[in-house]
């Protein structure tokens, strides 16, 4: 896995974890959604670029 998507990776995570947090306290249901979908979406970017890595090794 590259640094560039490692990092990309989380800071999507990061990102998708401060959105659905600031839902909840702004009890914005469609907010959180969208931060777990983030999250969600980072860590299938993460399990693809894993798998990568183990096919070119």
């Amino acid at each position: 896995m590259g640094v560039e998507d490692k990092f990309n990776n989380s800071a999507e995570n990061t990102a998708g974890k401060v959105k659905e947090g600031v839902g909840r306290v702004t009890d914005n249901e469609r907010l959180e959604a969208e931060g777990r979908a983030d999250q969600s979406r980072s860590s299938l970017k993460q399990a693809g670029e894993k798998i990568k890595d183990a096919f070119r090794s």
